[in-house]
Formats: C-alpha cells, sequence, structure tokens
C-alpha cells in the first residue's frame, strides 16, 4: 500500500456510500436496484438496493444482484469520492463489471450527485 492512504474496513466504506447518497431521493428512482460491491482486497461485499422507494446499503452477499462491482478498497473510495471516473476504472481494468453493465452506471450515478 501506498504510503499516505488510509485503509478503510467494510464499516467505514459502507458509512461512506451511505453518507454519500444521503441526499438522494430514492423515491424518485422509479425502479429496483440491486448491485453488489466486491472489494476484493478486504475480500468483503456489500449491497446498495432500491426497492420500492427505499435506498439500503448493507453489508452482505446479494444473491439475486443485477450487478457485482469487484474492485479494490482504495479504487471504490476514489470512485465515490469522484477522485476516479467509473469509465475510466472499467477500461484500465481497476473495475471489473459482472451482470448487467447498466445498472452498473446507474448506482455509478449514484455518487455523482446533482451537478
Amino acid at each position: 500500500m501506498k504510503a499516505g492512504i488510509f485503509k478503510m474496513n467494510l464499516q467505514e466504506i459502507i458509512g461512506q456510500v451511505k453518507e454519500k447518497t444521503a441526499s438522494f431521493n430514492a423515491g424518485d428512482y422509479g425502479g429496483f436496484l440491486a448491485v453488489q460491491v466486491t472489494l476484493k482486497d478486504l475480500d468483503e461485499v456489500f449491497y446498495v438496493e432500491i426497492k420500492n422507494g427505499k435506498l439500503s446499503v448493507e453489508p452482505f452477499a446479494y444473491n439475486d444482484r443485477q450487478a457485482n462491482l469487484i474492485i479494490s478498497s482504495a479504487n471504490f473510495i476514489k470512485l465515490i469520492n469522484k477522485k476516479l471516473n467509473s469509465v475510466v476504472a472499467f477500461t484500465t481494468g481497476k473495475l471489473k463489471i459482472e451482470g448487467d453493465i447498466g445498472k452498473a452506471s446507474e448506482l455509478a450515478n449514484l455518487f455523482k450527485g446533482k451537478e
């Protein structure tokens, strides 16, 4: 690990995700989203779900997920803090996506916030 990079645990990362999505109005989403995030360096998973107008972020595997993002914890933190572009991460191999790429993009849009 590079000097100066603080390594977060799963609960801290989930806290960051909840903080970053707090202003998102899931009631306006109008659909269903179930995306698992696999943090390969921590060997941990969590999921983000939007269902019935409610956004949930939980530290569990999601067996019926629409997509699975596979990424290091450091790159995931960069992604949600807008320090790493999701398209660049995907094309350079820092982010792998299993399943529906469109749903993975929808998740990435949650972190963009209102422009």
